[in-house]
């Protein structure tokens, strides 16, 4: 081969390898300063737009910290008016309601997808509400209180990232309970939210098992 043509070649194999150089250094640079992401953000529990002010608050920091760290630690005391205390079993599928050492009742529930996962850990309720707005947390599409909504009659939350959140609440879906199709949230029949709801209060704690 001629020696002009070699020249040709290393050159090209030169400017080329120098390109690649480039273009990664560049890819590099655009992640580390947020120019680029490659990385879906998914996020845990459900989105209710009338709330997001209410969750800026040092409760919702303190509950973030609760899911991020290796042992979960609860949100600041709030001291419950009853002695009530609800305890999960993801695997099993439900909540048993304690009032002191005393088994009150178990309920069953619809536990979360793969990729939405309940964080487990001892956590306490945060806020209850009755015929609750339902933001999906996907499409953002807004559904008010009613036979379509998803969040049934009622709401018990437990823990916020300070933009979504996770809690017990009523189903328009009630065939689907000990199924796994939530984002984060636990599902209940809408008569069992409302004995729930009428036997805790904020405070209350709420302690989620594997």
């Amino acid at each position: 081969m001629p020696a002009k043509v070699d020249d040709q070649i290393s050159r090209s194999v030169m400017f080329l390898c120098m390109g690649t150089a480039a273009v990664l250094l560049l890819v590099q640079w655009g992640s580390a300063n947020g120019l680029f992401s490659f990385r879906h953000k998914q996020m845990a529990g459900i989105v209710r737009g009338d709330r997001k002010a209410v969750l800026q608050n040092p409760v919702a920091t303190n509950a973030k910290a609760a899911i991020a760290a290796p042992t979960p630690t609860p949100s600041p005391k709030v001291i419950p008016q009853t002695d009530a205390r609800l305890v999960v079993s993801l695997s099993d599928r439900q909540v048993t309601l304690y009032r002191g050492s005393s088994v009150q009742a178990t309920y069953p529930i619809a536990v979360a997808q793969a990729g939405w996962e309940t964080p487990t850990g001892t956590f306490q309720v945060l806020n209850k509400e009755q015929n609750p707005i339902f933001v999906h947390p996907i499409t953002g599409e807004e559904i008010p209180p009613g036979a379509d909504n998803p969040l049934g009659v009622a709401w018990v939350g437990f823990w916020t990232d300070g933009e979504s959140e996770i809690g017990f609440h009523g189903t328009n879906q009630e065939e689907l309970i000990g199924e796994a199709v939530s984002h984060g949230c636990l599902r209940m029949r809408n008569a069992d939210i409302e004995a729930i709801y009428a036997q805790v209060s904020e405070g209350t704690p709420v302690v989620v098992q594997p």
